[in-house]
């Protein structure tokens, strides 16, 4: 059984997105951390960094369309190990593109290890676990062996460190 430590992040889907990152930004002084244009997406820290998120996508360029998406923050090896758990359970577990995966991905510019998978209304869900590398933007989304590949002399130390 995977133990959930916090809700990490919420998305909403809003009209305008300059509009949105302005107020989320300027008027509640959120920490803009990243803006994906091609998704027509920004991503706000609440709090310190890494301690939690609230995604704003454009309306119609949600991943989810129609269903939520909520983040649950869990321990590294909890994230390696949620494909096989998951699945025993009967549930698919999905890379971020919402492919059938057997291997966790890492989000390059937060940096975070994460495994998805929906609920019974078709609702995202992700288990993230922050990590403490520097975040590596550039690299985009990539597999967890790839993450670990080019982050040489990383181990799991780092894992259980609690971030907030």
């Amino acid at each position: 059984m995977t133990t959930i430590q916090h809700l990490f992040e919420a998305h909403i889907v809003v009209a305008n997105l300059d509009t949105s990152v302005v107020f989320y930004r300027d008027l509640l002084g959120l920490e803009l951390g990243h803006t994906t244009p091609d998704r027509q997406a920004s991503f706000f820290w609440i709090g310190a960094r890494g301690c939690q998120m609230l995604g704003v996508w454009a309306s119609g360029s949600s991943p989810q369309k129609v269903t939520g998406h909520i983040a649950f923050a869990v321990t590294v090896e909890d994230v390696l190990a949620a494909p096989q758990a998951l699945r025993a359970t009967g549930i698919a577990p999905l890379d971020f593109d919402g492919r059938p995966t057997d291997v966790a991905v890492v989000i390059g510019w937060m940096p975070a290890a994460s495994v998805f998978f929906r609920d019974p209304d078709g609702h995202l869900l992700e288990y993230v676990a922050m990590l403490s590398d520097a975040p590596r933007p550039e690299w985009g989304v990539l597999t967890w062996d790839e993450w670990q590949r080019r982050q040489p002399g990383r181990s799991l130390e780092y894992s259980n460190r609690p971030i907030c």
